[in-house]
């Protein structure tokens, strides 16, 4: 069935090419729709604390260890879920995204897609390590094929950026050879490499290369410059399937190899680990506050998030790995609507400058209210989901120590300054008149035969006083002009999101049975129990 399920993306993406233009979209979406019905029959056949199922093995290299081998647990299904969710939803709410060459995005979009998955089921690290360097493929195109002016820029920093992770985790797969050879026969399987007996300075060497890798995905300060500027410059589709997908790839790592495979090393670079991941948490919330681009603030906010998350993994307790992947996939879902609902702004508006917006609230109510629920979901606000995911994290911290706690308790406060205040500046401040706006030269969106933005055709800013005057009187006579609010098409898109972000918010327990076992079986694995639960006294035993 895994197999199956990433092939049918792979398969959409090689025929998508040889369609004509017009049918891209709907066969793309086809193709998405049926790897969405493949990953909830693999959850139905799924047994929850079963460990490693679906499992799938055939040699590839024998020569070297190296087999075609799959499987998924816990983590590995609920990042399937989310992965085949999120595909779709990203090819409704971007439907006109890719209008220049739509075979090449839809296409690029699948290839995207049936990689993860592959990612996420491998458990031959040779397979995933293929797998995770064949990712950068299709990102590298759509973030360089489609979006804003200097994508092509963008696109080369991050393919530069995750290339020299790829290099790294490279030598560490190269040393899992050599030590599986030198113990015995060489096998890349996980489940053989755990068994390996690593000595204290191999397991270390190794463990930094994977780590270093995962945190260039992540991404982890410091090494996360890449990302602003590839959510600025990229479509909010492709940031979407970037920041909430592939990047998922990085907390992943760490938990199926850093912590599976070297748990000595791990719990060694624990103490480096948990300040950067603080760091990322505080720096991440101040430099979004700064931004005025607001697809740059959103991506921005996914560093704090990633600390969080890395934050969760290496506290070293059931409650820590249980939130840190339920953040992930609640990152994934509320990160998705806010991408998503500011995508739909930056569409009509024509800019991505927050200063440049203002007062669409009473002209969007529709799209303020979804972007205020991404919103506070962003910020962890109870009864939406990612709460529960922030709650356990920093009870695991606080466990961990009080002063790491008191720090991410900071990150939590200052989510709630960059977002209330973006907020604040869009739609309720007083900015600029948005017809006058648009008809200065930032269009709004005429609507299609859906509802949908396309079309109008701005005004050029003028070059001398006859066109500035032109300008004027143009603004001037279209005052009762208004942007045009959410679709019907774009709201059916982030309906599902809003739906699970209150859905989990009340009732996780879906997910935590899929998480909490693999968290207490990875701990076991780690040799690490949780604390006992410290109990007071009663009055008997302490002598009253």
């Amino acid at each position: 069935m895994l197999t199956v399920l990433i092939l049918v993306p792979l398969v959409g993406a090689l025929v998508i090419p040889f369609l004509p233009a017009a049918s891209a979209r709907a066969v793309g979406l086809g193709f998405s729709a049926g790897t969405l019905g493949l990953g909830i029959a693999a959850l139905t056949q799924f047994e929850t604390g079963g460990g490693m199922q679906l499992q799938e093995q055939v040699e590839w290299i024998p020569a070297f260890g190296v087999n075609y081998a799959v499987g998924v647990d816990g983590l590995g299904i609920l990042m399937v879920l989310l992965t085949v969710v999120l595909t779709p939803i990203v090819m409704i709410a971007g439907w006109h995204e890719g209008d220049e060459a739509p075979r090449s995005y839809y296409a690029w979009m699948l290839a995207l897609e049936a990689l993860s998955l592959a990612v996420f089921c491998a458990t031959d690290v040779f397979f995933f390590y293929v797998v995770f360097e064949a990712t950068l493929i299709p990102a590298f195109y759509l973030v360089g094929g489609f979006g804003r002016d200097g994508r092509g820029a963008a696109a080369v920093k991050f393919l530069m950026f995750q290339l020299a992770g790829g290099l790294v985790l490279l030598f560490s797969v190269i040393g899992l050879y050599v030590v599986s050879a030198d113990q015995g026969t060489p096998s890349y399987l996980l489940s053989d490499l755990q068994q390996l007996d690593f000595s204290e300075g191999t397991g270390r060497w190794l463990f930094l290369g994977f780590f270093i890798a995962f945190a260039i995905k992540a991404p982890l300060f410091p090494v996360h410059t890449w990302l602003a500027d590839t959510t600025e410059k990229a479509t909010p589709g492709t940031s979407v399937m970037l920041v909430c997908v592939l990047d998922k790839i990085g907390t992943f790592g760490m938990l199926r190899f850093c912590l599976g495979l070297f748990p000595e090393a791990s719990q060694w670079a624990t103490p480096v680990v948990v300040t950067l991941a603080l760091i990322s948490i505080i720096y991440g919330a101040l430099v979004a506050i700064a931004q005025d681009d607001a697809l740059r603030l959103v991506g921005l906010t996914s560093l704090s998030h990633f600390g969080f998350i890395v934050l969760g993994i290496f506290v070293f307790s059931t409650q820590g790995h249980s939130g840190a992947i339920l953040y992930m996939v609640n990152h994934g879902i509320g990160t998705a609507a806010l991408f998503l609902t500011v995508g739909y702004l930056v569409h009509r508006r024509g800019t991505a400058l927050i200063s440049e917006m203002g007062g669409l609230e009473k002209t969007v109510p529709v799209l303020a209210g979804l972007t205020l629920v991404a919103g506070l979901a962003t910020l962890g606000l109870p009864g939406l989901s990612p709460f529960v995911s922030e709650f356990l994290v920093l009870l695991a911290a606080f466990d961990y120590a009080w002063w790491v706690g008191g720090t991410a308790v900071v990150g939590i406060v200052l989510a709630a300054i960059y977002v209330l205040w973006m907020y604040q500046r869009i739609f309720t401040g007083g900015g600029a008149d948005p017809a006058a706006h648009d008809a200065a030269g930032h269009g709004h969106d005429a609507g299609d035969a859906e509802g949908d933005a396309h079309g109008a055709t701005p005004a050029g800013h003028g070059q001398s006083a006859t066109t500035t005057a032109t300008a004027t009187a143009t603004a001037t006579a279209a005052t009762t002009t208004v942007v045009p609010d959410a679709s019907r098409r774009e709201v059916l898109a982030v309906a599902p999101l809003m739906v699970a972000l209150v859905f989990f918010g009340f009732y996780p327990q879906p997910l935590l049975d899929l998480s909490n076992p693999y968290a207490r079986d990875l701990l076991a694995q780690v040799g690490v129990q949780d604390d006992a639960p410290k109990v007071p006294a009663t009055g008997a035993e302490s002598g009253e």
